[in-house]
Parts: structure tokens; sequence; C-alpha cells
């Protein structure tokens, strides 16, 4: 059985094969531990019948990120699983290969990315452009985290699997403000 774990925006999410929850938290860092064991057993599973873990790594909440990665590195190494990041727009582009995608980053510009296009930020005014490329754009909707289990899969068949790091396309504020406060 393969876990997914996302903690990468406001709320918790979980998949264990065909199962999906999403539980809205105040923080996610105090719930992200027991609202996932709750899960496990409301699945009717036991942390043994995992075979691999998947995590979101980004783009998203810089601390939730980082959360949820350390989290599942913990559980990975702790049941001898391979652990696997997956981005939203993997997950995106699972469901929608051909599609270019634009995720609202909040800050005043886009995360974008695409089937021959890398992860970057863009304005509107440069996605207004770049978007007529691709036949479709999503990520103004919520991906479907279900496709975080098909992705481990082929990550895993092909021997694909990468050390699991953060997907930061900008720094974080208190990188910013550090270089605006060394002239």
């Amino acid at each position: 059985m393969i876990l997914i774990i996302n903690t990468s925006g406001k709320d918790l999410e979980f998949v264990l094969d065909d199962k999906y929850k999403s539980v809205a938290v105040e923080k996610q860092s105090i719930a992200l531990p027991a609202e996932c064991e709750k899960f496990i057993t409301e699945s009717g599973a036991k942390w043994s019948d995992l075979t691999a873990i998947g995590v979101v790594i980004g783009p998203g909440s810089f601390t939730g990120i980082r959360l949820g990665i350390a989290y599942a590195k913990g559980i990975a190494m702790g049941l001898n699983v391979p652990l696997v990041g997956v981005s939203q727009f993997d997950l995106y582009l699972a469901q929608t290969p051909d599609a270019f995608v634009a995720i609202d980053s909040g800050r005043g510009d886009f995360f974008v990315a695409a089937n021959g296009l890398n992860p970057q930020t863009m304005s509107i005014d440069e996605i207004e452009t770049k978007q007529m490329e691709w036949p479709r754009t999503v990520g103004h909707k919520p991906f479907d985290l279900k496709f975080g289990v098909k992705i481990v899969k082929q990550k895993l068949d092909s021997g694909n699997v990468e050390p699991v790091a953060p997907m930061y396309l900008r720094p974080s504020y208190a990188e910013e403000n550090k270089k605006s406060d060394n002239p």
C-alpha cells in the first residue's frame, strides 16, 4: 500500500491506495502525526502494510512542505520503505499531460510548469503569452491527490527515485528580507 501525504496547503491531505481524506487543522505540525495514524486506522490498514510513501514537495507553503517531508522521511526510515517526492505539477500533469499548469502563489505571481517547461515563477502578463503554447491551462482548481499513487508507482518502477527535497521556486520571506537588509 502506498501512503501519500500533502502538507503543502492549509489542510492535511492523505491518500492510501484509493482512499482519500482531507482534514482542516489549525496547526499542521501538531495535528499531522495523529491525523495520519487515524487515517491509516480508518482505512483498515496498519503501518506495516505500507510499501512506499509519497510526499508533496511543492510548490506551496514553505513551512508545510518542510514539515511534510520531515514527517514522511521519518516514517519511511522507520518502516524501511521508499520515500518518493511528488510535486503539485506532477499531480496536475498526471491528470492532464498536455496542460500548462499555473498555480497562484498568493504573492502576486504564479508557479508554472508544463511538459517541456521547467517549474518557475511568472507574472500574469508572462502567463497570458506563454500559456498559448499548450492546449489548456490548469491549476485554478485543486489537483487530485489520488494521482500520487500512480506517480509513486511509476517512479519506483522506472528506478527514477531521487532524494526527496523541497521544491522552492523562490527565496523564502526571510531570505528576501535578509537580501534587502544588506545593500
